[in-house]
């Protein structure tokens, strides 16, 4: 059975959107943020406990699980659900992103892309079809398009290059796509020019995806301002009824932002790659526990949050363990700041039940950074 997705409202000032995700009897309320599990697992942690950090949706890569172990043994397995134990909806990106931060430009055809395999160096070319057959071999139940992921620094005639090919790869990964159980997204692509965003998202509109992502929003540092054009530029030529998934945007400023210009799924690996750096997520910004001021700190990350970390370890152990290079560090941390993000979320959806996520942005702007942000 399909995923199903239902709008149940918009928020009176700011047009924000709540929504129902329904999925083998389970129910998850959106906007949600989603942890990457790159390599069929989010990093340190089991499936049991990212779902208890109250997580719908996770993440898979195809580029890395067709590289390893392979799509085909993840097939065998009976798929990603099987092979990773994990009985919540799963998403996989295109691979993409990853293939294109190899490949050099020469490297790009109409036909698909060549590059190199970074375990190995064996050459490998991939194509919309062979993206698309993946990831129906990996049984995510969200598929995305292969798209062309150019860097923020392009010019205008390369943007637009882009996104007609990127379209055209769009028609022909949907002209072979036979996942019965499965939604396609399309890309809509454009970098901050509101004519690019429109021309791709009207065109994969009129080919009538089952949802729609906004890419070229996470690639070469784009600055703020082109991010949140990005998502006001797509989301505005987009259906009610379908969702809206911003790709790699994972920092908790852009999450409001993004929900406030229509957005719906946000996913990224800081939360797991900052624990993996001894940094937390609190209502009061990010905080460094590898600083010495922690030594002697017997509280808990965050007195506001109910994750396991919070509620049985303190700053002081954990900064001893990040210290001594523990796992068990990174894995608290992974957890709390995975609970961070879900439970950030958790508050944006009741703003947007009671009509106040305006003032829900600002006293998050105060908390978070003691100062007013524009």
């Amino acid at each position: 059975m399909k995923l199903q997705f239902e709008l149940l409202k918009k928020e009176a000032k700011t047009g924000a959107r709540l929504g129902k995700i329904t999925y083998h009897g389970q129910e998850y309320e959106t906007p949600m943020f989603m942890p990457v599990g790159t390599q069929a697992t989010v990093k340190t942690l089991s499936p049991e406990e990212v779902k208890d950090t109250k997580a719908g949706i996770i993440l898979a890569n195809t580029y890395h699980l067709w590289l390893r172990p392979g799509d085909e043994i993840v097939k065998k397995a009976g798929g990603l659900h099987k092979f990773m134990n994990y009985d919540g909806p799963i998403l996989t990106d295109s691979g993409g992103f990853q293939v294109f931060s190899l490949a050099k430009p020469k490297d790009i055809t109409e036909e698909g892309v060549h590059f190199k395999n970074q375990y190995n160096g064996d050459k490998l070319f991939l194509t919309p079809e062979k993206s698309i057959k993946i990831q129906e071999n990996l049984g995510s139940d969200i598929v995305m398009s292969f798209d062309e992921c150019p860097p923020a620094s392009a010019s205008y005639d390369y943007l637009k290059q882009s996104v007609e090919r990127t379209l055209r790869w769009a028609k022909r990964g949907k002209d072979v796509f036979k996942g019965e159980n499965q939604l396609l997204f399309g890309i809509v692509q454009g970098g901050a020019y509101e004519d690019l965003r429109k021309m791709s998202a009207e065109s994969l509109v009129a080919m009538n995806f089952d949802g729609y992502s906004i890419g070229g929003v996470a690639n070469d540092h784009e600055s703020k301002e082109d991010m949140y054009k990005a998502f006001h530029y797509s989301t505005k030529y987009l259906p009610e009824d379908k969702l809206r998934y911003a790709m790699g945007i994972g920092e908790p400023i852009d999450l409001v932002e993004g929900v406030i210009r229509g957005v719906d799924l946000f996913d990224c690996v800081t939360p797991t790659r900052l624990a993996r750096h001894g940094h937390a997520f609190t209502k009061y910004g990010k905080i460094n526990l590898k600083n010495a001021k922690y030594k002697e700190d017997f509280t808990p990350i965050s007195e506001e949050c109910d994750c396991y970390a919070c509620k049985h370890y303190t700053k002081a152990y954990i900064k001893h363990l990040i210290n001594a290079d523990e796992t068990f560090g990174a894995r608290l941390l992974s957890i709390h700041n995975i609970r961070y993000l879900v439970s950030l979320m958790e508050e944006i959806r009741q703003a947007i039940k009671e009509d106040r996520l305006n003032d829900f942005r600002e006293e998050f702007i105060q908390n978070y950074y003691g100062e007013k942000h524009d």
